[in-house]
């Protein structure tokens, strides 16, 4: 039988496509701006005769209706990146969060954590039967092959990148055929003090250097601030639509890489209809799973690899908390640890923490003598070398406790270091730079 016919007799519509999910079953949901809408709704439909399904994802778009309250006896939902619409869940109890490194979510979905069905969406299949994960590769498509079951969302509008993202419809279960535009991720207009954090870091940016982002207008500041440079390359977890005036002006070429030379490598595509047209079809860009991506052996394999990461608080002895306020998680580990360790490990290469020095309006500063309580430890003290706020750069790596005091306080708004100060000579361990 030839892949179309094969094709033709697993289409069906998404009621039918999700019927066979059964109460106890671990369901993948697909990730990103890839969440496979028409087979969630078709699911949460079912809401009243399915009870303890555990509903298994990173970062998704849209509205996880599944997290809302009452539907817990029915989904329980399980994030291992908390996104806005499952934070107010997770904080309240009715839904779960594992911290995990990005690069080992894939082992977990082949082991402890193997789904029963992976709900995804792809592109429509190529002349030899080939669809693409299109947006989301990085985490998607080792859940679909570690899944007893996958049932797709074949989706016109999905764009057919390259690399490692493909999967033959021999493989899929069911596949329910939608034409719709994919969910998008607005990048938040940069303000000065994001722009002036930009530039801090674009200082630490040499030609021909390979760069990681994260997600937010933090990165998307510094992306803007690189204008000027030559010959960057990129190896990141996620493409965004700040590479795009960088590629579209020739500062990103991957000319100067020692891996993947010449080649723009990531997890994911988070971004706008602009940015998933220019990533169709395109060769210069290739997308794989994330344990590939996001290994720190291979993103060492980058020379001169640039990690840029975001943090919520960083106290005076270097550690950085990431993915909570105090007690309640706001978001992941993400990659952060698997780019800051692999730049750490690459030849030339520069490990950034970025910030701002406030929060609140100005009221609190970022820069603090100790994380708030309950606040989680997501890259170490041991991990950090250079951290950035708007005022200016501090490096840890190799200095003592109380030479990190001094350095971060220098970094800190100018109204916070005098009771940053006293509150490191309050502490025995800073005396030697702070005296009574």
């Amino acid at each position: 039988m030839s892949w179309l016919e094969q094709y033709r007799q697993k289409r069906t519509d998404a009621a039918a496509a999700v019927a066979a999910i059964a109460s106890g079953q671990r369901v993948y949901l697909g990730a990103g701006c890839a969440v496979p809408h028409a087979l969630v709704a078709a699911l949460v439909a079912r809401a009243g005769e399915l009870r303890d399904v555990e509903i298994l994802h990173i970062l998704t778009a849209g509205e996880a209706s599944y997290a809302q309250p009452g539907m817990q006896e029915s989904f329980r939902c399980t994030a291992m990146f908390v996104g806005p619409n499952v934070r107010e869940a997770v904080n309240s109890g009715r839904a779960g969060y594992i911290p995990v490194h990005l690069h080992e979510v894939p082992d977990l979905l082949r082991g402890s954590h193997r789904p029963d069905v992976a709900l995804v969406q792809v592109s429509a299949p190529d002349e030899h039967g080939f669809c693409s994960f299109g947006i989301e590769v990085g985490i998607t498509k080792p859940a679909a092959l570690a899944a007893g079951r996958i049932v797709a969302e074949v989706n016109r509008q999905m764009p057919r990148t390259l690399g490692d993202s493909f999967i033959h419809v021999s493989k899929l279960e069911l596949c329910v055929e939608v034409d719709r535009p994919l969910d998008v991720f607005a990048t938040i207009p940069m303000d000065a003090v994001q722009e002036s954090i930009g530039s801090h870091v674009a200082g630490l940016v040499e030609d021909g250097d390979c760069l990681q982002m994260g997600i937010g207008g933090l990165s998307a500041a510094v992306l803007h601030c690189l204008r000027g440079k030559r010959d960057l390359g990129v190896h990141s977890e996620m493409f965004s639509d700040g590479l795009l005036d960088l590629i579209d002006a020739g500062i990103v070429t991957g000319e100067r890489k020692t891996f993947h030379p010449g080649k723009v490598v990531a997890g994911f595509v988070l971004g706008s209809r602009r940015l998933y047209d220019h990533v169709h079809d395109n060769a210069l860009i290739e997308l794989h799973p994330t344990d590939y991506v996001n290994n720190p052996f291979n993103i060492a394999r980058n020379d001169r690899m640039v990690a840029i990461n975001s943090a919520l608080q960083v106290d005076l002895t270097g550690q950085v908390c990431a993915d909570s306020r105090g007690t309640q998680i706001y978001s992941g580990f993400g990659g952060q640890v698997d780019f800051m360790r692999g730049a750490a490990m690459s030849r030339g290469g520069k490990p950034v923490t970025a910030l701002p020095a406030t929060a609140r309006g100005g009221t609190v500063s970022r820069i603090v003598p100790v994380l708030s309580e309950g606040a989680g430890v997501v890259t170490t003290r041991a991990d950090v070398h250079h951290v950035v706020t708007e005022h200016g750069t501090a490096y840890l790596h190799g200095r003592d406790l109380a030479e990190r005091a001094r350095a971060l306080i220098s970094i800190a708004a100018p109204e916070f270091r005098e009771g940053l100060e006293r509150s490191a000579r309050e502490c025995g361990i800073f005396a030697r730079i702070f005296p009574a």
